[in-house]
């Protein structure tokens, strides 16, 4: 997914001199760092870059935080983050990792399909910034060291790894009564899995990577439901590429969309059937209702963009319109 992103991303024509060759950075966020599958899956597609005549810099970062600050400082033309470290350089798509806005793959999908048509690309440009590409991440769920903490009541007291730059994060720990541990993405895994917090959140794609399996053995669990959605997107300087080249981006990462799940899928199946755990009907729903309230209220604060929240309704409700807040 990522390869079919940064391909499209340095391929297109480009204003240069015929046999020159184009020098363009592109700062890859990768947990693992430069031995992370991100950066992998970037770095093979150097060559082909090559032969469009852009010479690619890749440079991986284990520290979000400082590959988006070098992003906005020019040293990078173009990022690779997650969503919720995208929220500053694009509100819109920083509100696509709202906690309960998008329950699933199929939702999802309608999200990524409506957002990757020419029509949208207004909601994608802030300022000096365009959103290129948005791809899944897959669910965000819950990590517990202690399978009995299994309600929202539960949650009480106890310590989360909260990523502190978060606004929606911290609001939503807060909410239940829990601890915030502040924490980003390069050292949340890490207090985890030593014990510092009693939970943590992650897609599960971070399972195996990021080792997140010490922290739940042997008396954890995952919990099967998703707070949130977590996407990555591909973020450009506008003026180092030509106009064309961010929808090409689009384009092509919707039509590598089912590579995306079919990662996100493998994931999921590599956790440990005996390691999940279902929630009773009656918790699911003190879930939805509490992610909604938090949700509301960080609209009501300006965190997340109105306009998103509102798509993101209409696509939850196209999917199942007996959602309580559907009748609203």
């Amino acid at each position: 997914m990522a390869a079919a992103l940064c391909v499209s991303l340095f391929s297109p024509t480009l204003s240069h001199g015929q046999g020159e060759t184009l020098k363009r950075s592109f700062c890859v966020f990768d947990p693992v760092g430069a031995n992370g599958p991100l950066f992998a899956i970037t770095k093979t597609f150097q060559p082909v870059a090559l032969k469009q005549g852009i010479k690619l810099n890749l440079r991986a970062y284990t520290d979000e935080k400082v590959a988006a600050e070098d992003f906005k400082a020019g040293q990078c033309d173009a990022v690779l983050l997650t969503g919720t470290r995208a929220r500053e350089f694009n509100k819109f798509t920083g509100s696509l990792e709202a906690m309960g806005a998008v329950p699933g793959e199929q939702e999802m999908r309608l999200l990524y399909n409506t957002l990757s048509q020419a029509k949208a690309r207004p909601f994608l440009i802030d300022g000096p910034y365009e959103v290129a590409g948005v791809f899944p991440g897959g669910a965000i769920y819950l990590h517990t060291r202690d399978r009995g903490i299994d309600s929202v009541e539960k949650l009480q007291g106890k310590r989360i790894a909260t990523l502190d730059y978060d606004q929606a994060s911290v609001r939503m720990v807060r909410h239940v009564g829990a601890s915030v541990v502040g924490s980003n993405s390069a050292n949340f895994a890490g207090k985890f899995n030593n014990g510092s917090v009693d939970l943590a959140y992650a897609p599960a794609v971070a399972y195996t990577p990021l080792e997140l399996y010490k922290g739940v053995e042997p008396n954890g669990a995952v919990v099967k439901y998703a707070i949130g959605y977590m996407n990555f997107q591909v973020i450009i300087h506008r003026d180092r590429f030509p106009d064309e080249a961010a929808q090409m981006v689009r384009n092509e990462s919707i039509k590598r969309i089912d590579e995306a799940y079919d990662i996100i899928a493998q994931a999921e199946a590599e956790i440990p059937k005996t390691v999940w755990m279902n929630l009773p009907q009656e918790d699911t729903a003190e879930y939805d209702k509490m992610l909604r309230k938090v949700r509301l209220s960080l609209l009501d604060d300006g965190v997340f963009d109105e306009r998103a929240i509102k798509l993101m309704k209409a696509i939850r409700c196209r999917v199942d319109a007996t959602r309580a807040e559907c009748a609203s």
